[in-house]
């Protein structure tokens, strides 16, 4: 079934795009959601007139979208982590973790918009891509900083049980 693609739609294409796709999909998802319309429908000047709502949505949230990039382009988030001694963290910070932070700051971005190859596993300085939308990418910064361990200190260790015996004996024998 040939339709008509509406807003962006993750795997699968781009705003005013004709795209092929299952009937169960475009009935179930694309259409009730109004993601996409029929390209068969009625007639053709409805098509363009609906291609020409689907232009001007799409210039009015492009300019939304530059501002938001401007807002958010350069920030630097930090992240406080544990991390062994070769810099390696205990776990991961990963999309939602950014997300998160972002929404401290007072800007809500969806976490699927948040472009990492994998997670963050180490210490440093990391580049990320926030996708707005087609062709506008945020770069943002992602400083991971290692938690402050606190020291151990060891207790002496005894030479001998018997020792460690009387100095426990010597310590709760009351004083003369």
């Amino acid at each position: 079934m040939k339709v008509i693609l509406c807003e962006d739609v993750d795997n699968l294409g781009h705003m005013g795009e004709t795209v092929n796709v299952a009937p169960g999909y475009a009935r179930n998802f694309l259409l009730p959601r109004r993601f996409a319309v029929h390209s068969d429908s009625a007639s053709a000047k409805q098509i363009e007139h609906e291609l020409r709502i689907i232009k001007k949505r799409e210039e009015k949230l492009r300019k939304e979208m530059m501002l938001v990039k401007g807002r958010i382009d350069g920030i630097k988030i930090e992240f406080t982590a544990r991390a062994g001694e070769e810099g390696k963290l205990f776990g991961s910070i990963t999309s939602l973790h950014i997300a998160q932070k972002l929404e401290e700051f007072g800007h809500v971005v969806d976490r699927r918009k948040i472009q990492l190859k994998d997670h963050i596993k180490t210490l440093g300085n990391h580049e990320v891509k926030v996708r707005m939308m087609k062709d506008l990418d945020a770069t943002i910064t992602v400083a991971v900083y290692a938690d402050a361990v606190p020291v151990v200190v060891e207790a002496p260790i005894h030479e001998s049980h018997e020792e460690a015996e009387s100095m426990a004996a010597a310590e709760t024998t009351p004083a003369d």
